[in-house]
Order: structure tokens, then sequence, then C-alpha cells
């Protein structure tokens, strides 16, 4: 869709320099990608729970949560999905803008999406975390009975079964949270933003 030449950019007085400075911190956005029910949600969770703990400024997008608002026009159709995607992208732009780490947790089962959304942010700024579980973990653990309605056709279009998820070649971060506890996962995250210097 073409911008109309009637918008222009405005250009804020107040940086995310400047924002970085006043919080003691550098902004990113963890971005939690895996299968329905690999712990996407109970992680960025745990990892924002700790970030406040030590005052850093921080948030949660969580993929059932936007759709019930910002994106309850939307179904789950590969374009309906894409858009899902971009739309939340640039939230989380905005989000970094702010000054915040802000943690993503969306399926986000296609690269090329995920790559569009990597592209909107400066470099480092956009973190990919796979969490990788294994399907059979997932669908054992199946807190929303998602994968049995799946199974039984109720649910079109559902990611690991009849619809793809293709998985990260290079995220910054993997975390199979099958074999790793979530205090395990969520100092391993916290200590690449050490490493990294956002923290």
């Amino acid at each position: 869709m073409k911008i109309s030449n009637n918008i222009t950019w405005h250009h804020m007085i107040v940086t995310k320099k400047d924002r970085h400075k006043v919080n003691g911190h550098k902004s990113c956005v963890l971005w939690f990608t895996g299968l329905s029910g690999s712990g996407k949600s109970t992680l960025a969770n745990a990892v924002d729970y700790e970030l406040f703990q030590q005052n850093f400024r921080s948030y949660v997008l969580d993929g059932d949560n936007i759709r019930h608002g910002l994106n309850n026009d939307l179904r789950f159709g590969d374009e309906d999905r894409k858009e899902n995607i971009r739309r939340i992208g640039e939230v989380a732009k905005l989000f970094v803008d702010s000054g915040m780490i802000v943690s993503s947790a969306f399926i986000s089962p296609f690269r090329e999406d995920r790559m569009l959304v990597r592209n909107m942010f400066e470099v480092d700024e956009f973190i990919e975390i796979f969490v990788n579980c294994p399907i059979q973990v997932c669908e054992n653990r199946d807190p929303k009975g998602l994968y049995k309605r799946a199974r039984s056709g109720a649910i079109p279009h559902f990611t690991g079964i009849s619809s793809p998820y293709e998985k990260p070649h290079n995220p910054e971060i993997q975390i199979d949270t099958s074999r790793m506890t979530i205090e395990e996962s969520v100092q391993k995250i916290v200590k690449y933003l050490k490493e990294k210097q956002i923290l």
C-alpha cells in the first residue's frame, strides 16, 4: 500500500538514546518464536518479571492477547498470519523506540515474516529466541487443548499439524524447554543481554 503524499514523518525531540540514558539500559525486542505449547508466553513473562525485579523497563506483547484487541480482525490463514506479525513488529518497534525491552511471544511460523520484522530494527535490537521444544512434548502439554482439536480437524491451519513451522536458521538464543527449567532459561537470556551490553 502506497503511503499518502500528505503524510510526513515527524522527528521527535527526545531520542531513543536519550531514553536509554535515563533508563540506564538499552532497548531491544526479544522475539520468542516456537510451536504452540513450547513455552513462549511463560518464558517471556518470566523474563519480564526478572527484568522488572531488577528495575529495567520492560513489557510483554503476547500473541493471544494481541488478537483480543489490535489484531482481532485477523484469522489464521497464511496472509492474515503475515499481517499479524507485520503489525506486531511495528508495535514492538514503537516500544523499542520508547526505550523499553519488549518480549514478543508469537508462533511466527514463517522465516520470511520474522526477517521482515528483524529488518525494522537496528543491529542488535532484534533478538530472536527459538523456543525449541519437540512437537511431541508440546502436544503432550497441550495447555489449551488445541492440538487435540487440530488433530480432529476442528482447527484448520494449525502450526505443526496442518500448517508448517519454519525453524530459525541462526537465532541469537535457542532454548529447549523440554530440557531446561524456566529459571535456567531466564538466566541464559539475561546473561546474553548483559554480554551484549543491553543491560
